[in-house]
């Protein structure tokens, strides 16, 4: 039985790959604290250890897992910008989770739109305060605004389809469009320039960093929604924070932070943090954050079990791993009866 050491486990975590883990032969260690630099020695005697989106796996950390006896990192999540594949190639096998669940992402996305533009999280908190005042709490009808969608992938394509059913106007930037989507394509410019409602769906590559930074902002529609359900670092947090105040942005709903990786997922109730930009926008009356709970159904962390717990078992078996992936390439693991290294 192949034993997997389990980085930053949570609860919910759990209940998944307790419940699954006996049908691929897998016994799971679980571990609390955030791979890292500190607690990769943990991992000392492990061939497989499972990581999420906030763990910190450099060069150093994939030196002591190797020379530990890892050979595959399972990533139980889809992205991987925090993996340092230079130093992983020919050592450690990388494998992820590429769709979970893309409805339970983009119906978040929806979902904090909708809190924002009618404040639902302003109403909740004054009415258990048996405050039933109104004002403050008017907004805006999405029906026929226009909504600038920055990525069309599947997260991108499910959150189009219900914007559609909102009569809303889609147009879209992508490097590699989709014709059959039936929304219009344009230059991200022109989206910024255009669009009433931003929203976020794109992967974090060195093409996209801060794609959301003032000069992008400045060409925004006054008192624009910009809603980020993707990667922190899409959005300069300081440029963000300046459009806010300057009301240049007329709201913005976070499910994910550029910093985010000390503080979500833990309990920060009793402490001050260090972020002071963070704490800025969290006591913005038109800024609404949430934990990177977008992922957070049912049906998504089964999946998340079922497709991390397959991937070991291939690896296991010496098969083609499905999602693996490669620095060198994007297409080396997809060629049948070969592996990246």
């Amino acid at each position: 039985m192949t034993r997997v050491a389990f980085f930053d486990t949570k609860p919910y975590d759990k209940v998944w790959f307790d419940r699954l883990c006996s049908e691929y032969d897998v016994e799971i260690v679980y571990f609390e604290s955030k791979l890292n630099e500190k607690t990769s020695a943990l991992a000392a005697g492990y061939e497989v250890v499972c990581a999420f989106v906030n763990d910190s796996i450099t060069e150093a950390v994939i030196e002591t897992l190797y020379a530990g006896g890892t050979r595959l990192l399972a990533m139980r999540c889809a992205g991987y910008n925090n993996i340092d594949f230079k130093a992983a190639f020919g050592k450690i096998h990388v494998v992820r989770v590429p769709a979970y669940s893309p409805y339970a992402v983009a119906e978040h996305a929806m979902a904090l739109l909708l809190s924002s533009i009618r404040h639902t999280h302003h109403s909740y908190v004054r009415t258990r305060e048996f405050n039933f005042s109104l004002n403050g709490l008017v907004g805006f009808d999405l029906h026929g605004k226009t909504i600038g969608v920055v990525g069309t992938g599947k997260i991108g394509r499910v959150f189009i389809d219900i914007c559609k059913g909102f009569g809303m106007r889609v147009l879209a930037y992508d490097p590699y469009p989709d014709d059959k989507l039936g929304v219009t394509y344009c230059s991200f410019d022109q989206l910024c320039k255009e669009s009433d409602i931003i929203s976020l769906h794109c992967p974090l590559t060195e093409e996209t960093v801060h794609i959301i930074n003032r000069d992008s902002i400045a060409m925004m529609k006054d008192q624009v929604v910009l809603i980020n359900t993707s990667r922190g670092a899409l959005v300069d947090s300081q440029a963000l924070l300046e459009g806010v105040r300057s009301k240049k942005i007329g709201a913005a709903a976070l499910d994910v932070y550029e910093e985010e990786g000390e503080v979500f997922y833990e309990d920060k109730s009793t402490t001050i943090l260090d972020d002071d930009v963070l704490m800025l926008l969290i006591s913005m009356p038109n800024v609404l954050v949430t934990s990177h709970q977008a992922f957070l159904t049912r049906e998504a962390l089964g999946n998340i079990a079922r497709t991390t717990l397959a991937s070991i078992a291939s690896y296991i078996k010496g098969d083609v791993m499905e999602h693996e992936i490669c620095y060198q390439c994007d297409t080396c693991h997809k060629v049948i009866g070969q592996r990246c290294f």
